[in-house]
């Protein structure tokens, strides 16, 4: 084992940041999380850690936060989309400003490794084509936008002692105590639980690279750990070849996980048939030992029979809690958020 190492992981009360929390002190490292708290209470299944944390916006960071750390595991950010569809500026000010302002109070106090959880979804959508680290960035989103911006500006900032590592993720999907339903395969299986029945709106033919969250936070720390001169200021798609899939195979491994789950393709001319698939030699051939433990198979199956096990309901599989702009809409209507995003 390498040495152990003072990390700040941030977001570590997100759905990546729950699984990452204890697979990162397993291993022996001495983590502290930090994270505002929007869903501290969405929890499907028990935490399996109690880390010490920092409760603050990301947007409030100070130097002070950043002293005595080995290395940033940055995970905080405003997940998806349609969050950036209702407001630009939330995911300006959290996924981008903040990032940037975190990166470069990091670099001053010391921390020599900064890991920046970055998204492939930043390379746009293609008709078919492979994308790699040297493709073309066509963000077509906000979230995607902030993720470029925050790259190209960490980049910028690497330095001898200040390594910043881009680590573009697949679509992530896995049992997290704060389970999210707005990912594709975890929104399958859990229709396909709730009842029985698995829809396609789509002919199913658009491709996705995804990732088991377990994979995503072994991933992170095995480029804790990496050598310097292999990550250095560099990005990464993260994941394996043989882990693109096209949603018409994840709607049928979803459908097979769960006895008797009916499967419909409804072929409809208006769906998303936007597709791509990424590839990962590079970080194959960077860490040929690395190795994936799981497949969509086992995932799914996984997925059903953790439902099962905390008996889902259909109205926690649509309800807000598990999907994250519900959850933010909520807070929102509740007056526990102000406008700007901020605990009231």
């Amino acid at each position: 084992m390498s040495d152990p190492q003072r990390i700040l992981l941030t977001g570590h009360k997100g759905y990546i940041g729950s699984v990452m929390a204890p697979i990162l002190t397993a291993a022996g490292h001495d983590v502290t999380g930090y994270d505002t708290g929007y869903f501290s209470d969405c929890t499907l299944v028990p935490d399996a850690v109690d880390i010490p944390e920092i409760k603050k916006d990301i947007r409030n960071v100070v130097a002070d936060d950043l002293k005595g750390f080995d290395a940033v595991v940055h995970l905080a950010a405003l997940s998806n989309d349609p969050i950036g569809n209702i407001d630009e500026g939330w995911t300006e000010d959290i996924n981008h400003d903040a990032s940037v302002r975190l990166a470069e109070l990091a670099r001053e106090a010391g921390v020599q490794r900064f890991l920046f959880s970055s998204s492939c979804i930043m390379y746009g959508m293609s008709d078919g084509g492979v994308v790699d680290e040297t493709s073309p960035l066509d963000p077509q989103t906000e979230y995607a936008r902030s993720k470029v911006k925050s790259e190209m500006a960490l980049k910028e900032m690497a330095t001898d002692s200040f390594s910043p590592v881009y680590i573009r993720n697949g679509t992530i999907y896995g049992v997290s105590p704060r389970m999210r339903f707005d990912t594709v395969l975890n929104n399958l299986v859990g229709a396909a639980h709730t009842s029985g029945k698995v829809v396609v709106l789509s002919d199913g033919k658009p491709w996705r690279p995804v990732l088991h969250v377990e994979d995503v936070c072994r991933s992170f720390l095995n480029m804790l750990t990496a050598p310097r001169a292999d990550i250095h200021n560099q990005a990464f798609n993260n994941g394996a070849d043989h882990l693109n899939h096209q949603v018409i195979e994840l709607a049928q491994m979803a459908a097979e996980a769960v006895p008797g789950c009916m499967l419909e393709v409804l072929n409809e001319p208006s769906a998303d048939q936007r597709t791509y698939k990424a590839s990962f030699a590079k970080f194959a051939k960077t860490f040929p030992d690395f190795e994936w433990q799981w497949t969509a198979r086992t995932g799914a199956e996984n997925l059903a029979e953790t439902f099962a096990k905390v008996n889902l309901t259909a109205e926690e599989y649509s309800g807000k809690s598990f999907t994250r702009l519900k959850w933010l809409n909520y807070l929102l209507d509740e007056k526990k958020l102000d406008r700007d995003l901020r605990w009231t």
